[in-house]
């Protein structure tokens, strides 16, 4: 695999080393000795997957907080997507700075969002799949998000949202004024 860091500490695009002959190709998409050699948690408690009908679709930006805080491995399977890390750790000289990269089945690439980070992607192709591996457990008592527009992000999105979930069409707007670690929208 190919680690390649971004403008933000953690966050890490992985793309497989392929092996191809006249039978296709095989790549390994995972191996918990070169997470650890590249400082990823190797950690797997969780895989996921979701399955957007439409272009425009826009999941999250959703995070755990303490003490069910989550690092991602996120990959599309199908088509295209528009993926957005952004640095919720309070004490971080990146906070509220974000990342992006598109995820393209076809390249097979992933994105490494570590713990402290709230994640999220808009679809950029119909019939879009993405999986995750997680490395803790879905908590409910403990996940929070951040508005996907929210203007103190600062995200270009590169295409109109056409769906979102009305849970994440609601969460509140970023007061600074607020502790976020045990406000509404962020976690160390």
């Amino acid at each position: 695999m190919i680690f390649v860091p971004t403008a933000i500490e953690g966050v890490v695009v992985i793309t497989p080393r392929e092996h191809a002959d006249e039978r296709g190709m095989f790549a390994r998409t995972f191996c918990a000795r070169e997470f650890e050699a590249a400082g990823l948690s190797p950690v797997v408690a969780q895989a996921n997957v979701s399955f957007n009908h439409r272009a425009g679709t826009l999941r999250g930006l959703h995070f755990q907080r303490p003490p069910a805080q989550e690092a991602k491995l996120v990959r599309c399977t199908r088509g295209r997507v528009f993926d957005v890390a952004v640095d919720v750790r309070p004490s971080s000289p990146t906070h509220l700075r974000h990342v992006h990269v598109v995820l393209d089945a076809e390249e097979r690439n992933a994105l490494y969002v570590p713990e402290g980070f709230a994640h999220g992607y808009l679809t950029l192709e119909d019939e879009s799949e993405v999986a995750y591996q997680v490395s803790e457990f879905y908590a409910p008592g403990v996940e929070g998000g951040l508005r996907w527009d929210d203007p103190l992000l600062e995200i270009e999105w590169p295409a109109t949202v056409r769906a979102i979930s009305a849970k994440d069409a609601a969460w509140p707007l970023l007061d600074l004024s607020m502790p976020l670690v045990r406000g509404h929208s962020a976690a160390e």
